[in-house]
């Protein structure tokens, strides 16, 4: 799969091409403008620091072992679902950030964050997915680097803002895309300052065993499931009726998946089908 002039890496690939290099590139994408920004990035650090970008939805089942090959790490996402109150990015990430995730030993790498979204069209919730994955990655004792001025943007607010700066690079394809290359030169250069490429401290830090689950914590972990089931199923009887409907849903199909994506005109709801869209349906760039 090519983006940008970046052949991406198959999962079949990347532990024999990517090991040893010290800055791991990883993203989540839906209709390709993250990609091409992880392409901007892979290019400015130079394929004897960095990896080729890799696609989050490739190594699911396999995170642990993939980081860890990195010294350092550098993660990016749109933003799609604005109207949620998490898993926002309408990506592979949104699938692993309670899951996979919290099992990572992760504590002392360092990782710094970029996203894209629009902040013209939903200035209140700018590249909010961008602050969640940022939150992830932190809350796993992660050093986090990268942080980015809000000057120069239109947005009124975004969770991806942190004290009064953005959590990392953020960008926006529809209404600032010529100052794409720049910003990435200018973060690129920001990370190598704040120590990107010494990699992460080689003490492993002692963490206290956590307590084992309570029968009420398995009780009430198996009703946030049905909850969370419940309000699945109510989604999908709400679109299943639209997911045809190219007027109003748009079908955006991963072919690594294997699954279609399909938003909304507002861009702020979306469902996924396990089948691919049917031929003559328009598909989003």
């Amino acid at each position: 799969r090519r983006f940008g002039g970046v052949t991406h890496t198959s999962k079949a690939s990347y532990t024999a091409l990517y090991m040893g290099t010290k800055v791991g590139i990883f993203f989540g994408t839906s209709t390709g403008s993250t990609a091409d920004v992880a392409d901007l990035l892979y290019e400015q650090f130079g394929d004897d620091i960095a990896s080729e970008p890799i696609e989050i939805d490739t190594i699911q089942g396999s995170v642990a072992k993939t980081f860890e090959q990195y010294g350092a790490l550098v993660v990016g996402t749109p933003t799609w679902n604005t109207g949620a109150d998490s898993e926002r990015s309408g990506t592979g990430w949104d699938e692993i950030y309670y899951g996979e995730m919290q099992d990572l030993n992760l504590v002392g790498k360092k990782v710094a964050v970029f996203g894209l979204g629009d902040q013209v069209s939903y200035a209140e919730n700018y590249a909010d997915a961008s602050g969640e994955l940022y939150d992830v990655f932190e809350g796993l004792g992660c050093q986090m680097i990268g942080h980015t001025s809000q000057d120069g943007y239109e947005h009124e607010a975004s969770k991806a803002i942190k004290g009064d700066k953005f959590c990392g690079l953020l960008c926006d394809a529809v209404n600032q895309e010529e100052l794409t290359e720049d910003r990435v030169v200018q973060w690129v250069a920001q990370l190598k300052e704040e120590g990107i490429l010494d990699g992460s401290s080689s003490a492993t830090p002692e963490v206290a065993a956590a307590p084992a689950p309570t029968a009420a914590d398995e009780i009430n972990a198996v009703k946030e499931l049905e909850e969370q089931s419940r309000i699945l199923d109510e989604n999908i009887m709400t679109h299943s009726g639209l997911k045809n409907d190219s007027d109003s849903f748009t079908p955006h199909h991963n072919p690594v998946t294997g699954r279609t994506m399909w938003t909304s005109a507002d861009g702020r709801t979306c469902y996924y089908t396990v089948d691919a869209p049917k031929v003559g349906t328009k598909l989003s760039p």
